[in-house]
C-alpha cells in the first residue's frame, strides 16, 4: 500500500449523512477532472507496473461487486462521492481503456497513488504518474475532447468544469520523513521545507489555470502524525506522531494563504481550500461523536494498530467498516470518505475558503441562468 496520507479534513460538522446517502447539489451539469495521489486515485495504477495499487482483496469489499477498483478504499472515494454530489457518474481513470467518446465528457481521473507535490516523492515506487505528467495528460484528453466535440466546445467545458486535486501528504511520509537523515532532511529544515513544498504547488496551481480550470478544489494534509501507519512505526503510546503533526501544523496554513494570494492574483475565487488542520481534530480525539468505535486502529492490516505492511487477503479485517475512521494503515473508510465530502459541500468558512463547495456551484449555476 502506498504510504498516502493526505486524509483530508475529518471535522465536526456532525454526523449529518452516512455514506449511503447522495447529496445531491443544484448546479449545471460539468464535468469533474481529479489530480492527485492514493486518496483520489481510482485505478490507473492498476494499469502501472508499480506497487502503488490496490487491485486485491480485500479492497473494494463493500462495493456493488464487493470487487477492488483501484480505489485505497473499502467503496468509494472522496472524487466518488463528489460525482455523487454533481448528479454525474464516476469519472474512469485517464489510462483506462474504456475511456473514449462520450466518456471523455464525463471527465477524467489522472490521480495516481505515491505521487508527491516534488517528483522524488514516492521514488521506491517508481512507476506513476508524477504532477508533471498528470498534467501533460490533462492537455492531452483536451486534445482528444477537441477531436471529439470541436475547439470551442472543449475549451468550455473543461472552463465550466470542476478540478480537485490532492496532494502533500507523501511529501512528508514518502520523503522528508521516509528514512532517518533523508535527502530532502539534510537539504532543509522543516519549515524551510514547507515553504519550499508551498512554493511547487504554487506552481502546479497556476499551471492548471492556465490549461483552462476554472473552479480548482485544492485539499491539504490530514493528521499526518495520526494515521494507523504512523502510530505502529512512531508511537510508543499511541498518541500522534509529533514530528509529523508538526509537518501538518505548518503546511496547511499556508496552502490556504497561498490560495487566498492566488485568487488575489487572479480576481476571482478560482481555488477554494479544505482547511484540514482545523477540521481534523475532532474526528481523530472523539471519533464517537460520528459514530466510529476508533480512529487508532485500521479496520485492514496487522500488528500494532493494524498499521504494519499492507493491507492484504491474509490481514486482519474487521467485521464491520463503518465503525473505522481508518480502512488501511494510511486511507480513510468509505464512510469517513462520505463525512469529509460533506465537510466540503456544507462547511463554513471556518473550514472552508472562501467558501464551500455548495455556495460555490450555486453561484455558478446562478450565473448560468
Amino acid at each position: 500500500m502506498v504510504n498516502s496520507v493526505v486524509l483530508v479534513s475529518l471535522m465536526a460538522l456532525g454526523l449529518l449523512m452516512l455514506t449511503s446517502t447522495t447529496i445531491q447539489v443544484e448546479a449545471a451539469p460539468r464535468a469533474f477532472f481529479v489530480f492527485g495521489d492514493s486518496l483520489v486515485d481510482n485505478g490507473n495504477n492498476n494499469y502501472l507496473a508499480t506497487t502503488a495499487r490496490a487491485d486485491s482483496p480485500p479492497y473494494g469489499i463493500d462495493t456493488p461487486s464487493r470487487r477492488p477498483t483501484g480505489r485505497f478504499s473499502n467503496g468509494k472515494n472522496i472524487p466518488d462521492f463528489i460525482s455523487d454530489a454533481l448528479g454525474s457518474e464516476p469519472t474512469l481513470p485517464y489510462l483506462s481503456p474504456e475511456l473514449t467518446g462520450e466518456k471523455l465528457l464525463v471527465g477524467a481521473n489522472f490521480a495516481s497513488a505515491g505521487i508527491g507535490i516534488l517528483n522524488d516523492t514516492g521514488i521506491q515506487f517508481i512507476n506513476i504518474i508524477r504532477m508533471f505528467r498528470q498534467l501533460q495528460y490533462f492537455e492531452q484528453y483536451q486534445r482528444r475532447l477537441a477531436d471529439l466535440v470541436g475547439n470551442d466546445e472543449a475549451q468550455q467545458i473543461v472552463r465550466d468544469a470542476l478540478v480537485l486535486i490532492t496532494v502533500g501528504g507523501n511529501d512528508f511520509v514518502n520523503n522528508y520523513f521516509l528514512v532517518p537523515f533523508s535527502a530532502r532532511s539534510r537539504q532543509f529544515l522543516l519549515p524551510d521545507y514547507v515553504r519550499y513544498l508551498i512554493s511547487e504547488y504554487r506552481k502546479i496551481l497556476m499551471r492548471l489555470h492556465d490549461l483552462g480550470a476554472q473552479r480548482v478544489l485544492v485539499t491539504g494534509t490530514g493528521p499526518l502524525g495520526c494515521v494507523p501507519a504512523e502510530l505502529a512505526m512512531r508511537s510508543p503510546n499511541g498518541q500522534c506522531a509529533a514530528e509529523l503533526q508538526q509537518a501538518a501544523s505548518l503546511f496547511n496554513p499556508q496552502l490556504v494563504e497561498m490560495i487566498n494570494g492566488l485568487n488575489s492574483d487572479y480576481g476571482a475565487n478560482i481555488f477554494i481550500a479544505a482547511n484540514t488542520q482545523q477540521q481534523t481534530n475532532d474526528f481523530i480525539s472523539n471519533p464517537g461523536s460520528y459514530g466510529f468505535t476508533t480512529s487508532k486502529i485500521a479496520c485492514c492490516g496487522q500488528g500494532p494498530y493494524n498499521g504494519l505492511g499492507l493491507c492484504t487477503i491474509l490481514s486482519n479485517l474487521c467485521p464491520n467498516r463503518d465503525e473505522y475512521v481508518f480502512w488501511d494503515p494510511f486511507h480513510p473508510s468509505e464512510r469517513a470518505n462520505g463525512i469529509i465530502v460533506d465537510m466540503i459541500l456544507r462547511g463554513s468558512t471556518d473550514y472552508m475558503t472562501p467558501m464551500n463547495l455548495t455556495t460555490l456551484l450555486a453561484l455558478d449555476t446562478n450565473t448560468n441562468t
